[in-house]
């Protein structure tokens, strides 16, 4: 931390001991100064700006402007009072935005909207946080940033119905201004990783046949760009659904590059955008023979993975330690790259997955102590999927054990600055390199997956990723990630490694780590560098490649030009993705990539094409030669997903006509338990009755019910054996028999207010 007072400044360590703060700040700063600094900490201030008047012996504050910490909500709110954060574009939510944010307070997805322009002739409906971004990106690019309506997206898979009512908010607006000249909705996204595109895109159609005769009449025409799991579905579904509506629709799947509908339709009517001339062919400088690539058991801390890795996943999460498991199958891997799992919540057993056809079971741990006792030979890497609260935490018990476990990986989103800071400070210390937090992972076409990198397996085969290429890329964003995926796949032999650094402010490996690290892969021939607005990470590229410590053609593109069309400073998704200066924009970052050496494209929407010619201009050197394209491999597919295509079938084991949780949200009878939530007249009784009655009862009925709960209540540490007593008596049965049904249900998991209540019953007896 850097503590200054006009031209005088000092260093602060972030592990610095309150005790031993006076003593760094000692004869430069009083203790004015120091108690600042404390006070920094304590309420996670990341920048403080504070002007001081001499008032006599007393110092009187005149001025503060500081930042806090949104992350460390739930470590300081109590602290900080009642502070309302300002809204992402600098000004108070507008009531369709506030609807949106009440939608997206109701689902575990993310949903955003920011109404930009209400008389806008350009509308989105974007998917993806990275995507929305670029999206915005190519727009103002094509000269039209003041007819951009609307910025936002969505994303996390979310239930059909919410996108409709999504959908419908934002087309209400757009449908709300007439413009003769036309409007043009753009329905795009990356490359999903696991959002079921069909089901999403139901919710749209939904939505577009409702306000049909509205878009005919604001002359809209529809243009349509997606990829990921039913892809193909979905694309078939929102054409027909064009058709039937009567508005011109353009539909394309990810063959296409990501913002073509953009050029597509900004360029395809009179009057509009000029398309950009041809993108000249680049000057690639080929390595000399020889080369300074060289073979290396890892660099930057990160561990080198071959087709031996293996990882110990920390949090029981079976869907994405399944998906490994997967990949290693379409690799071809002996050995599963998950050694172990460590659920500090559960209790030590074995959980059985699928590795290939067959079962194996992964032993399961509660303390990562033993875990590393018992693989630490073998894994070398953890995959932390501890959430943000208790990541900290658990990432200083990692670091103990720095001598085995070399890498890790910090999924979690939202962990405080200050604590990643120092979490990155003790890891360098201890020659441990962090990947994260808020990344997705990375990927590593034939050999390794970390988590859920790579999306369904559906994008593994689509860009061939089990098999590697000749290209390394990093990004901080986990969504584009798997676009980048695909654009190398469509525009080279594919991915040698992928990195996604993760979008947080502070991320433990950077773009400069990773890039020095595929530059001493001799089996990496270019790199492709996908940035973004805020932050410094890029201009550490930009000199390495200017003072040859990067000597491989790197393609770069910061993402955020958008953000220098509005006059206030703008967040978008990410943690880190803000300008605190002219220098962090991303034209200015482009701009220096540039001047470097690395292949900046004037547009994201030549990137695609520019890494194509970089590649073909290797190949043509001899520095790359295309290997043969290997026989795409297999996965024995599950029947849960079989049976969401219609291919197989199965009567359901049980019908439940009381109880429905497969619409966006459960339904007691129909009711959905929101408005069960939010009706204060129905109670616990009424609950009761809807589940047990299947109707709304008098409230007189909901009462008594209320009533019998109270009187017959027992607290004890036997609840459910004192139950069974009774019902068995009044079915009939003799003393002991009723005694022994009771005493029989007492155990560690099933036993009353207390998981010991078996050994509780006995002291007592």
């Amino acid at each position: 931390e850097e503590v200054s007072m006009g031209a005088e400044s000092q260093i602060v360590s972030l592990d610095c001991a309150e005790s031993d703060l006076s003593g760094q700040l000692c004869g430069k700063f009083s203790n004015l100064k120091i108690a600042v600094v404390l006070l920094c900490r304590d309420l996670h201030i990341t920048e403080l700006e504070c002007s001081f008047t001499l008032d006599g012996s007393r110092y009187m504050v005149s001025g503060v402007a500081l930042q806090l910490d949104e992350a460390a909500t739930y470590l300081c709110a109590n602290k900080w009072g009642s502070c309302r954060f300002p809204a992402a574009f600098g000004r108070l939510e507008l009531p369709e935005e506030a609807a949106i944010h009440e939608l997206d307070g109701r689902t575990g997805a993310s949903l955003k909207f920011t109404l930009l322009n209400r008389h806008g002739r350009v509308w989105t409906l974007i998917a993806g946080g990275g995507a929305s971004v670029v999206y915005a990106d190519t727009i103002c690019e094509y000269g039209f940033a003041k007819e951009l309506a609307n910025y936002g997206e969505y994303s996390g898979d979310p239930p059909e119905q919410f996108v409709y009512e999504y959908a419908k908010t934002i087309l209400g607006v757009m449908t709300s201004v007439p413009e003769p000249k036309g409007k043009i909705l753009l329905i795009g996204g990356g490359v999903a990783n696991f959002t079921d595109v069909a089901s999403t895109f139901k919710g749209i159609i939904k939505a577009l046949k409702q306000f049909g005769p509205a878009l005919k009449a604001c002359e809209t025409s529809v243009w349509v760009r997606r990829g990921g799991p039913n892809y193909s579905e979905g694309l078939t579904l929102m054409k027909r659904a064009c058709e039937d509506i009567g508005i011109p629709a353009k539909v394309y799947g990810p063959e296409a590059h990501l913002t073509s509908i953009v050029r597509d339709a900004l360029v395809s009517a009179p009057g509009m955008a000029k398309p950009l001339p041809e993108l000249p062919p680049p000057s690639v400088k080929l390595p000399l023979a020889g080369g300074t690539s060289q073979k290396t058991s890892g660099s930057g801390g990160i561990v080198k993975f071959e087709a031996s890795t293996q990882a110990i996943v920390y949090g029981l999460q079976t869907k994405a330690i399944q998906r490994m498991l997967d990949f290693d199958t379409l690799c071809s891997r002996r050995l599963p790259s998950v050694a172990a799992v460590v659920n500090p919540v559960g209790e030590a057993a074995f959980e059985k997955f699928m590795f290939g056809s067959s079962d194996v079971l992964v032993p399961v741990y509660t303390k990562l102590a033993d875990a590393v006792a018992r693989h630490g030979k073998q894994a070398q890497v953890l995959i932390n999927f501890a959430s943000f609260r208790s990541v900290y935490e658990a990432t200083k018990e990692a670091l103990e054990f720095s001598d085995t476990i070399t890498t890790h990986a910090i999924i979690a989103e939202g962990v405080p600055e200050a604590l990643t800071r120092r979490l990155h400070l003790e890891a360098g210390r201890k020659g441990v390199s962090i990947i994260g937090p808020a990344t997705v992972g990375g990927i590593m076409p034939g050999r390794f997956r970390i988590g859920n990198a790579g999306g369904a397996v559906e994008n593994l085969m689509l860009a061939k990723l089990y098999r590697p290429g000749s290209v390394g890329y990093t990004t901080k964003s986990g969504g584009m990630s798997n676009e980048l995926n695909n654009i190398v796949a469509l525009n080279t032999d594919g991915v040698r490694e992928g990195i996604a650094i993760g979008g947080d402010r502070w991320p433990g490996t950077r773009f400069i780590d990773v890039l020095l690290r595929f530059e001493k892969d001799p089996d990496i021939k270019m790199m492709v560098l996908l940035g973004e607005v805020g932050g410094s990470e890029e201009y550490l590229v930009a000199d390495a490649i200017a003072d040859g410590r990067i000597t491989k053609p790197v393609v770069a593109w910061c993402c955020g030009t958008a953000a220098e069309a509005f006059d206030y400073a703008v967040q978008f998704g990410h943690a880190g993705a803000r300008a605190r200066g002219g220098d962090e924009t991303a034209g200015a970052k482009n701009c220096a990539l540039a001047k470097a050496g690395a292949h900046v494209p004037r547009s994201f929407d030549e990137y695609g094409d520019l890494i194509a010619k970089v590649y073909k201009a290797l190949v043509d050197g001899g520095v790359i030669v295309p290997a043969k394209e290997p026989d795409a491999p297999t996965l024995p597919e599950d029947f849960d997903v079989l049976k969401k295509r219609g291919v197989v079938r199965k009567r359901a084991n049980f019908v439940s006509s009381i109880s429905d949780d497969r619409g966006a949200e459960p339904t007691y009878a129909g009711v959905p338990i929101s408005e069960i939530a939010a009706d204060e007249t129905l109670g616990v009784g009424g609950t009761i009755a809807l589940l047990w009655f299947r109707r709304r009862l008098p409230q007189y009925v909901s009462k008594f019910i209320e009533l019998c709960m109270i009187t017959t209540a027992d607290h004890g540490p036997c609840v459910s054996g004192a139950h069974n007593t009774i019902v068995a008596a009044r079915a009939g049965k003799d003393l002991v028999s009723s005694l022994i049904s009771g005493l029989a249900t007492i155990g560690p998991r099933f036993g009353g207010a207390l998981d010991d209540a078996a050994r509780m019953f006995r002291f007592a007896f």
